[in-house]
């Protein structure tokens, strides 16, 4: 393979397996950084360009979990050196005109591209980004840490700060999974009396370790009462989407408390409107972030020890990454 091609996985044909192929390697336009791909997550968003959805045009290269090098850097680009150590995640740059970029809130850019679906992304050895989707890495993490974080981190990071919960207060998580395991390392971090509630018991003493002062089996009965019993929460972050299950967490809400949720079936969700009126309670959800609110992901895991638990696998196994994504502990990361 000649230095100006390299090795990446695309997708297609809606419905088909990822595809290992050799493309040129991209070169940076104005306003743009070339990034080189030392680890990209595996994320369940990807099936997004994997079915076809939201309009994408095929053929595409998946992954926005993406950490690595800037390698180059387009004319106009001033704050980004070949070296540095830059992710890019799911928010893959603003308009900064639209209505929502002008008051500063460019994760709901009207315009806003998303990484591997927009434009190529890190299931491969370069990619090219606007320079406003990049974030520093922290030297503290790894590659292969820094890539989930990317994706899986911001959520969980962004919906707890914004939460309303304070230090103190019980916030509970549900599903320990990819998404759950960080969720519950931010919230301890962050000061909060952590629930985690799970299917089982199987992951209740990897939940205690992570930080999580009580542990909720929902398979024991009503994890919605369960956690009422326990005096309610503040907020609950639902990570596994489960319209019935986030349903039955409603009833767990404190007084003034919120369930958001970061994850979906795409099925309503069914309320009992005297739990919303009696004691104030709101159903919300949270989307992803912006590369500042990436960098201040990092810096706080960087900080306080949060980190992502990674199964690294090689570039060329990503059909095979991909199908066994939740088979995974508790992320996958493909290193090209």
């Amino acid at each position: 393979m000649s230095l100006s091609t390299m090795k990446a996985v695309e997708v297609i044909e809606a419905g088909k397996p990822f595809t290992l192929a050799e493309l040129p390697v991209p070169e940076p336009g104005p306003g743009q950084v070339r990034l080189r791909v030392r680890a990209c997550g595996v994320c369940g968003g990807e099936n997004i360009v994997r079915l076809g959805l939201l309009g994408v045009q095929l053929p595409r290269v998946p992954g926005h979990e993406i950490a690595g090098e800037v390698d180059a850097v387009g004319a106009g680009v001033s704050t980004w050196q070949p070296g540095d150590r830059a992710g890019i995640g799911w928010h893959g740059g603003s308009c900064f005109v639209c209505d929502p970029c002008r008051q500063g809130d460019f994760t709901n850019c009207a315009q806003g591209r998303i990484v591997g679906v927009s434009y190529d992304g890190g299931y491969a050895e370069y990619v090219v980004a606007p320079q406003d989707a990049l974030a520093r890495i922290p030297d503290a993490l790894s590659f292969e840490e820094a890539g989930p974080l990317m994706c899986a981190g911001i959520t969980t990071f962004n919906s707890l700060r914004h939460s309303g919960a304070r230090p103190g207060e019980t916030v509970a998580v549900q599903g320990i999974g990819g998404l759950g395991h960080l969720a519950v390392q931010f919230a301890d971090k962050m000061g909060f009396r952590t629930v985690a509630i799970n299917r089982g018991r199987e992951k209740e003493k990897v939940s205690r370790q992570l930080g999580a002062d009580e542990y909720l089996d929902s398979d024991e009965g009503s994890a919605g009462e369960a956690l009422a019993k326990l005096g309610g929460a503040t907020a609950v972050i639902s990570t596994v989407g489960h319209s019935p299950a986030q349903s039955d967490l409603i009833q767990g809400l404190a007084p003034n408390g919120r369930l958001i949720v970061i994850a979906a079936d795409h099925v309503p969700i069914q309320v009992n409107p005297d739990l919303l009126v009696f004691g104030r309670r709101g159903v919300a959800g949270w989307y992803s972030g912006h590369a500042k609110d990436s960098e201040e992901a990092m810096a706080f895991a960087a900080l306080k020890g949060v980190r992502p638990m990674v199964e690294t696998h090689p570039l060329e196994t990503a059909e095979t990454t991909f199908q066994n994504m939740s088979k995974a502990k508790y992320r996958a990361v493909l290193i090209p």
